[in-house]
């Protein structure tokens, strides 16, 4: 089952308020600054090939 996105990966507000095109749109050149399972911020780190974030609670993401 795939994870629930509770919140924004940006801007960590809760998913279901407002519209986040914004949010969505600076995606696509950014990292997640925000657990979408907790809202906790992650630890980002962008590297010439990609990014890697990580939540103390629900591991790593990568580009990749």
């Amino acid at each position: 089952m795939p994870p629930v996105e509770t919140y924004c990966d940006r801007c960590g507000e809760p998913a279901a308020s407002g519209a986040h095109d914004a949010c969505r749109a600076a995606r696509a050149m950014e990292p997640p600054r925000y657990c979408a399972q907790c809202r906790r911020r992650m630890v980002v780190q962008v590297t010439p090939v990609g990014w890697e974030a990580r939540c103390s609670r629900h591991g790593t993401l990568t580009s990749a």
